[in-house]
Parts: C-alpha cells; sequence; structure tokens
C-alpha cells in the first residue's frame, strides 16, 4: 500500500476517536532526538492528540473515505445480518463479542464498524441491550455519522437520519 503523506489542514480518521483535521505539525526534543507530531483536533469533541509523524500508520490513521465506500456502508447494514449470526449470539458471550468488536473498532475499518452498527441494530430488536451494547452501539452509530458527514459534506444530524433509515428499512424487509 502506498503510504499518504498528510499535510496541515487535512482530514482525517482516528479510529475509535473519529474525524480529526491536522491543526499543525509540532517539532520536539524527546531524549537526544528532534520528533515531529502531527497535532490532531478532532472536529466534535474537546480534544487534541499528538501522534509522531513517523506512527500514524500503526496507530491506525487514515484519510477520509471515498464516497464510494461511504456508499457501500449503506449496503452493508440493509443487508441482514449472517444466517450464522443468531447461533454465535447465542453461543458467545457479551465480553468475547464486545472484545471482537473494540479490535475491529481500533483498526478503523468502515466496512467492519458498518457491520457492528448492524448487528447491534438487530441485537436491539431481539432483547432490550445491556449497558455496555447500548455504549457501543451509540459510539459506531456517532463515528459512522461523523464520517459520513464529513465526505457528503451534510450536516451530522443529516448523515445520522440516513443511517437510521437505512437501517429501519432492513428491518422492515427482514420482517
Amino acid at each position: 500500500m502506498a503510504v499518504k503523506i498528510f499535510a496541515v489542514n487535512d482530514r482525517v480518521v482516528y479510529p475509535g476517536h473519529g474525524v480529526a483535521r491536522i491543526n499543525r505539525i509540532v517539532e520536539k526534543a524527546v531524549s537526544t532526538e528532534i520528533v515531529h507530531f502531527f497535532e490532531l483536533k478532532f472536529l466534535n469533541k474537546e480534544m487534541t492528540v499528538l501522534v509522531p509523524t513517523t506512527n500514524f500508520e500503526s496507530v491506525g490513521i487514515r484519510p477520509l473515505s471515498p464516497l464510494t465506500l461511504i456508499n457501500n456502508v449503506f449496503k452493508v447494514i440493509s443487508r441482514p445480518v449472517k444466517d450464522s449470526f443468531e447461533y454465535e449470539l447465542m453461543v458467545s458471550n457479551w465480553n468475547k463479542r464486545n472484545k471482537d468488536y473494540q479490535n475491529k473498532i481500533r483498526k478503523g475499518d468502515l466496512i467492519e464498524l458498518s457491520e457492528i452498527y448492524r448487528d447491534l441494530k438487530h441485537i436491539a430488536r431481539q432483547k432490550e441491550l445491556s449497558f455496555g451494547e447500548k455504549n457501543l452501539l451509540q459510539k459506531t452509530e456517532m463515528l459512522l455519522a461523523e464520517e459520513i458527514a464529513v465526505v457528503e459534506q451534510v450536516g451530522e444530524e443529516k448523515a445520522l437520519l440516513r443511517l437510521r433509515s437505512s437501517i429501519n428499512n432492513q428491518a422492515r424487509e427482514a420482517r
């Protein structure tokens, strides 16, 4: 994979945290070396982080998804869950599923994030979600809506409505 060099003002995705703008490149003395950091300012939260410019790839920082990938998100969430999901739900416990979900979120793959969202929405139609499941659903929904809004240049509320509408259409068709 070709390495993308980011620049000041580029918007990027920091897995598990959302969309950020590269505010500036900071130079700091660390031990005996001068290290350069991307200063990331998150769009929807009062948070700024410094990431060494040499580590952005290992942290999982990536460019915003292209529109074609955003469109695939809606395809993924409008598909029914896989047939084996009901069985997996019965035999696996929440802790194991949560660990798998958290690993996927840390990877930052938009399609895997969409699958988590779809699966949790499916579970919510079967039973009341636990506190952890509700938090995870809220987090995945926020991460998806945030990136969709920025890429499609629409408000986050509109992106959220589109997400919820797609998942609700899938639920109606599944009945």
